[in-house]
């Protein structure tokens, strides 16, 4: 038995298996397992000959379109045990600067000759190696390096580094190990049922962490991934029906995307018979559309997935086994396997059934830090203040949570999204619940308008709404002090790359 010291070995179990069938697929083509492996290992044999000085890992940027070249760069990087970083092709290049410059000088970067125009106007360090991807690929494979090479990984080695965005405007790495990448990955077939036989069709972009699940339940089962073309979110429309065409049994979508789909009304006309597996995460589900999917393809496994990136994409989920109103909340349910949430008061106690608190998270998920930034991955990873006998590390997520007496987590929202008005505490997120009971929402986005001390709430409607006839209904499900004091009605919300709201650009426009 291959001992997974690293995900790439994975990689070569699978390949060994099911070394002809076809492990990803994009728009321009696809690639087997076997294929995936040998121009990994060309890639890693290529980066593994320019090794830095001691141990310490050089990150290596990937600075690619979204395809199945990102995912040999990926694997390469693997093969030279070194961690990968995910670069979103259309990133600002003051953007992709600051990520160069919190690498510190070391490390590679591998792009193509369009990307290497972009890189041309930057100031690159000449420590750090850049590539171009067809050529890498060219290089021949040095098995003997590469296993020499792959052999010295230990599993808390980090096995990717994400950028997030910084409250200060700085991009945060996010150092993830390879241990909670692999057990991520046995947790996400054995509670989904991911085997040989399925297929997965990916929305998350490579650089945002939801894409975990799709890209390593596939290596570690042999099931095929389809990279579904970035244009098709654009139009829901045609979602269900490449979903139906393609034979997709599992989908890892963030909500928006799933709203979307269940406004727009196609999942009425167009059934998807082989859909096993509706999987979300990375922002609050509505239960108005979730109800509306239920509904359409009621053959369908539905969960409610929660983690941020510090924690290998997921720590706790909720399978949906009832029906919700429209006002209730969904939980986020429990611990997944070799994860423990702890809810801290405010006095740093465990917080008792019902009491609201912070999530904090221990287990195999956590990741190492914030790269290159040990103040703040200080303040983040802490001891826990529960026990006293022995050093345990945990994540201090800022999100509040209860848990209710079912023993199920119930998520509230961002302690930074928690304000006072007059005195009243108040968590927008649940007055963004309340705005989508109300008939004719379609998105609601609450904002706190420090200038004026007010509340501001953002919706998305086709129809006409006024501020008064809002209130009217939000009075139904919030008390009269949650009630906001300006209404902006838009036919459609600004998205992040992600395709969650760009709160900050709806924050913005205020000013």
């Amino acid at each position: 038995m291959v001992h997974l010291n690293s995900a790439v070995r994975l990689l070569d179990r699978v390949a060994e298996q099911y070394g002809d069938k076809t492990a990803v697929s994009d728009e321009w083509g696809e690639i087997t397992f076997k294929a995936l492996q040998s121009k990994g290992k060309a890639v890693g044999t290529a980066l593994a000959k320019i090794a830095p000085d001691g141990y310490m890992p050089a990150p290596v940027m990937v600075y690619l379109k979204k395809s199945i070249s990102c995912l040999v760069c990926f694997m390469g990087a693997m093969y030279s045990a070194n961690p990968y970083v995910p670069v979103a092709y259309d990133m600002p290049a003051n953007r992709i600067q600051k990520i160069v410059d919190s690498l510190q000088g070391r490390g590679h970067i591998i792009t193509d000759k369009k990307g290497m125009e972009t890189l041309k106007i930057m100031n690159i360090p000449k420590t750090v190696s850049v590539h171009i991807y067809e050529e890498l690929i060219e290089t021949t494979v040095d098995e003997k390096l590469v296993e020499k090479t792959l052999s010295a990984v230990i599993d808390t080695d980090p096995i990717y580094i994400m950028f997030t965005s910084g409250s200060t405007g700085e991009p945060k790495g996010v150092t993830v190990p390879h241990r909670g990448v692999i057990d991520y990955a046995m947790w996400v077939r054995k509670t989904f049922g991911i085997d040989e036989n399925s297929v997965l069709g990916n929305q998350a972009p490579f650089y945002f962490d939801n894409s975990i699940f799709d890209i390593y339940s596939c290596l570690l089962t042999g099931a095929k991934m389809i990279i579904i073309p970035e244009t098709l979110f654009m139009f829901p429309l045609k979602l269900p029906e490449f979903v139906r065409d393609n034979d997709i049994t599992t989908i890892f979508w963030v909500p928006t995307v799933m709203i979307n789909v269940a406004n727009s009304g196609v999942l009425s006309e167009i059934k998807m018979p082989r859909l096993k597996n509706v999987v979300f995460c990375g922002e609050v589900m509505p239960n108005t559309q979730l109800n509306i999917w239920r509904k359409a393809q009621p053959q369908c496994t539905y969960a409610n997935l929660y983690g941020p990136t510090e924690i290998s994409d997921v720590c706790t989920y909720y399978i949906v086994d009832r029906p919700f109103k429209d006002s209730d909340s969904l939980p986020i349910g429990k611990a997944c396997e070799n994860m423990r949430i702890i809810i801290l008061n405010e006095k740093n106690e465990i917080a008792k059934t019902n009491e609201q608190g912070e999530i904090c998270v221990v287990g195999t998920g956590v990741s190492l830090g914030y790269w290159n930034k040990p103040d703040i991955t200080s303040k983040a990873f802490t001891q826990n203040p529960v026990n006293p006998y022995y050093e345990e590390r945990i994540y201090r997520t800022g999100d509040l949570a209860y848990i209710d007496e079912e023993g199920l987590i119930i998520y509230i929202g961002r302690m930074d999204n928690q304000v006072k008005v007059k005195g009243n505490r108040i968590e927008l997120g649940e007055i963004e619940n309340a705005a989508m009971c109300v008939d004719g929402v379609k998105g609601a986005c609450a904002v706190f308008d420090e200038k004026n001390q007010q509340i501001v709430m953002f919706i998305e409607s086709q129809q006409e709404f006024k501020l008064r006839k809002l209130n009217l209904e939000l009075k139904k499900y919030i008390p009269n002090y949650m009630l906001p004091s300006e209404l902006i009605v838009m036919d459609k919300f600004p998205h992040t790359a992600n395709d969650k709201i760009d709160r900050v650009t709806l924050k913005n426009s205020l000013k």
